[in-house]
């Protein structure tokens, strides 16, 4: 088999096939988790949504509301999806950009396969069915179609890291031509006249909202910046080369020295997100359960392969993704330019991201089958879901180019699906692990919140409340009270430290009567434990079962509790 490692698109009309297969997928799916009421069940989802809403419903409106800590691009696209008060409190404004994305990175993977593979007339068959194995080992994955459903960040990020390596991989095709163009469409200086929108520059932009997602962004961006000053070094003779590559470091480099200055600027350090209240660092700190992987990269890439395999199959099939990845790879490297292995190399950057930030970055990962048999941040295994798509249809591709499509080869084509459909019934049938995850997420958030949301509903609809948001915002989303009639943690100047004495927040500390109407307190919280509760009647007091206790102040004489 001689293939080459030609990143050109696959230009037909199966795109756009896979592209509405997809939106059928996305869109059944939605509905049948959104009738279920599991669009919310993730803390985090949760959170997201209302980072969004809050900028603009809230006492202290604007862009300071985005926070730190969670990169702001998600919840800047939820924003025009959160002016609706159902689609809030519903969850649904926070799926529609998650869905957008699961789509783009459906048609996304169908590309990049189709275009590693595609070489010439003689491949171009094989390329076509690799690509829609592999748009299909992606986009039929069960817990990928539960995440893309809900307003978490693993689908936007996985279709920017998907289309960032489409770019590149036809950036690295168009060197390839170069030496056969290099004497066309040149200006009078000899430099070649092109459009600004090159394949690298296009990557940038990927990469630059994927710094904006998730910090396993800046990761990915370090190590193509690498790839591109290795490439630029080599090609210093070409000013295109030299020209693009400038522009691909400085677009990717602009976005961490954005955060880093707005956290200076905003929190007095430049690393809050990392050091903060509410970084990574600071909720290990309150888990109960151990960090098995602590200090230890080659443990911590031991759990993570396991959650990339539990992700796509239950039991021994996960082995099966896995053989098939370490397959590709070999085939990659053997049979096609080294190119093309570096492409596929850049699909597993997540398992070196994760495997230091699991051992040394505050960033506990659990699987249930091993000690200490909890599941927990199961869903980043997902990370991994490029590389085990794409390896199956090369692998796929690599069957029939070799038997040149006879019966016997068709045969074992055949097989592969069967194992891949195989695998997916098994994690449909035990439930997705996500899903788990999530459901024992809300089951353990959803008696507390559920009670004092209870309680809140059945008070004056124009009442103003004093809340720390950070635990329990769900409980305002649930019960349809706006942001804006909640004097909150988010409400005073961040850069004030250690405290803004001016600010709405300590004001309404140091005299809920003055600003509120009702005070929600759990037990060590900040307004449990800072607010003057002088004057201050209690309301209702609520027990949960493994929770800290609630309770509910009226800040003058208690009103009569109905709508």
């Amino acid at each position: 088999m001689s293939v080459t490692a030609n990143t050109a698109p696959v230009r037909d009309r199966s795109a756009a096939r896979v592209a509405g297969v997809a939106v059928l997928v996305s869109f059944f799916s939605f509905l049948y988790y959104f009738q279920r009421g599991d669009l919310l069940l993730y803390g985090d989802a949760v959170a997201h949504i209302n980072i969004a809403r809050r900028v603009f419903d809230s006492l202290t409106p604007g862009l300071l509301q985005l926070g730190t800590v969670w990169l702001p691009l998600p919840h800047l696209l939820m924003i025009p999806f959160l002016w609706s008060d159902a689609m809030w409190r519903n969850g649904a404004g926070g799926s529609i950009p998650s869905m957008i994305a699961y789509v783009l990175g459906v048609v996304g993977i169908f590309r990049l396969a189709g275009g590693l593979l595609q070489a010439d007339s003689r491949t171009k068959p094989a390329a076509g069915v690799g690509a829609w194995v592999a748009a299909f080992a992606y986009g039929a994955n069960p817990n990928l179609i539960y995440m893309q459903a809900t307003a978490m960040t693993e689908s936007l990020y996985l279709t920017l890291f998907i289309w960032a390596v489409v770019y590149f991989a036809e950036f690295i095709s168009e060197l390839k031509k170069e030496k056969n163009d290099l004497q066309k469409n040149q200006d009078a200086d000899g430099r070649q006249t092109q459009s600004a929108h090159t394949p690298l520059t296009r990557s940038a932009w990927c990469l630059a909202g994927a710094e904006l997602t998730r910090y396993d962004g800046w990761f990915l961006a370090g190590v193509m910046a690498a790839a591109v000053v290795v490439i630029g070094l080599r090609r210093w003779q070409n000013w295109k080369v030299r020209r693009d590559a400038g522009k691909f470091l400085l677009g990717i480099a602009v976005v961490p020295v954005l955060w880093l200055a707005y956290n200076g600027a905003v929190y007095g350090d430049a690393l809050e997100f990392a050091n903060g209240p509410y970084s990574a660092k600071a909720i290990e700190q309150r888990l109960v359960a151990p960090n098995p992987a602590s200090h230890s990269v080659a443990v911590a890439a031991i759990y993570f392969l396991k959650s990339a395999q539990l992700n796509l199959a239950i039991g021994n099939w996960g082995r099966f993704w896995l053989v098939a990845a370490l397959v590709a790879l070999a085939i990659g490297a053997w049979k096609l330019r080294a190119q093309a292995a570096e492409l596929l190399l850049l699909l597993w950057v997540p398992l070196v991201f994760y495997s230091l930030s699991i051992a040394y970055g505050s960033v506990p990962l659990h699987v249930y089958t091993w000690w200490p048999f909890a599941t927990f941040n199961q869903r980043y295994g997902l990370q991994l879901l490029p590389m085990f798509a794409v390896s199956a249809g090369l692998l796929t591709a690599s069957v029939l180019l070799v038997g040149a499509g006879g019966r016997h080869v068709w045969k074992l084509v055949v097989l592969i699906l069967a194992l891949m459909v195989a695998s997916y019934a098994s994690v449909w049938k035990a439930e997705p692990q996500c899903l788990k995850e999530a459901r024992r997420n809300w089951e353990i958030r959803h008696p507390l919140n559920s009670a004092v949301e209870n309680v809140v509903a059945r008070l004056p609809r124009n009442s103003r409340f004093l809340m720390y948001l950070g635990e329990h915002v769900g409980v305002m989303e649930q019960a349809g009270i706006p942001l804006r009639q909640v004097v909150n943690n988010e409400n005073h100047r961040p850069w004030k430290r250690p405290s803004d004495p001016d600010g709405l927040w300590e004001r309404a500390l140091a005299d809920p009567p003055r600003y509120v109407d009702f005070v929600i307190a759990f037990d060590g919280d900040v307004v449990d434990q800072g607010a003057n509760k002088i004057n201050l009647t209690v309301l209702a007091e609520i027990h949960a079962t493994g929770q800290p206790h609630a309770r509910i102040y009226a800040t003058r004489s208690a009103p009569n509790q109905s709508r």
